[in-house]
């Protein structure tokens, strides 16, 4: 089959498009034809510098959408010819850049008919991601204040939704030529970070999700009433002076690194089936051009998210 690969740690030029053996389905796994995979910030950090992974060789991506194959001993939730969606195991499950990938069975769950491979494959990390910072982590409910970072990026956008779909008010921070994009999304109250200080400009705020890192976490504090939850997807979040300055302000403080999620992925489905949760989808591309992928998600101007077609 074919597989973007990587011998060395580097910029988009180490991305090669070879020939490789195809994956064998085990016991309770799928071997999974892909039709999409989407493209994330990982996968370019993840290209560049030593994080979680092995030293390469290693094919990246984690974003699934495709058609199952074949189906190891056990399975009985999946059949040959099934279209399916879902997110490879974080960080360890990587390799849906290329032309097949195994994975658990449940890893997958059928792709709804109303949205298309590309659709669905821009989808699973990033909504995710969202899912579990938003619904799992914080339980989003109804008339809660919610302030999403990056509101325009992978993860910020379907954020945004899922909190629309709980019934949130949303906050989103972005740059002001995308604010038109925010409130068609369900923003209620986009807010120029280039212009205005977000936390001035937030207030009672009951839920912050940082997708940015850097001070973005205990600036967001100081838009956030007691008993809030301020949930961190950017490394360093754990830190100790974070923490405490969380702890003083009487705001819960969680860093959150997405998992696989059967029951989650299910959810996600539903919304995306019920057009409630849709990806923005800013850059398409075939399999071949993945380093033209992450020459365009470097650029730091993508809304939505990049999908690789293959």
């Amino acid at each position: 089959m074919r597989a973007v690969r990587q011998d060395v740690l580097g910029g988009p030029e180490v991305l090669k498009l070879v020939e490789v053996e195809r994956p064998e389905p085990g016991p309770t796994e799928v071997l999974v034809r892909v039709r999409a995979a989407g493209v994330n910030p990982t996968d370019w950090k993840h290209r560049a510098m030593k994080i979680f992974l092995p030293d390469p060789p290693f094919t990246l991506g984690w974003d699934v959408s495709g058609v199952v194959e074949e189906v190891g001993f056990g399975v009985t939730i999946h059949k040959p010819g099934d279209e399916v969606f879902g997110m490879l195991r974080y960080p360890g499950g990587v390799g849906s850049h290329a032309e097949y990938v195994v994975a658990p069975s449940r890893t997958f769950v059928r792709k709804p008919e109303a949205i298309d491979h590309v659709q669905a494959g821009a989808l699973p990390l990033a909504a995710l991601t969202a899912w579990q910072a938003l619904v799992d982590t914080a339980d989003v409910r109804e008339g809660q204040r919610v302030l999403v970072h990056a509101a325009a990026g992978g993860v910020g956008h379907l954020a945004v939704q899922i909190a629309k779909a709980r019934g949130a008010y949303v906050l989103g921070t972005a740059s002001e030529p995308k604010h038109a994009f925010l409130r068609e999304i369900g923003v209620d109250e986009p807010i120029d970070y280039r212009s205005v200080d977000f936390a001035e400009a937030a207030e009672d705020v009951d839920v912050v999700l940082d997708t940015i890192g850097g001070d973005y976490a205990p600036r967001s504090l100081r838009t956030m009433r007691r008993g809030g939850t301020l949930v961190t997807i950017v490394g360093r979040g754990q830190s100790g002076d974070v923490a405490a300055q969380a702890a003083e302000r009487g705001v819960r403080f969680e860093g959150l690194l997405v998992e696989p999620d059967f029951h989650a992925m299910a959810r996600i489905a539903e919304l995306a089936a019920s057009g409630r949760l849709r990806a923005e989808i800013d850059t398409v591309l075939p399999l071949e051009d993945a380093a033209k992928a992450h020459e365009r998600g470097e650029t730091g101007r993508v809304s939505g998210k990049i999908v690789l077609t293959v």
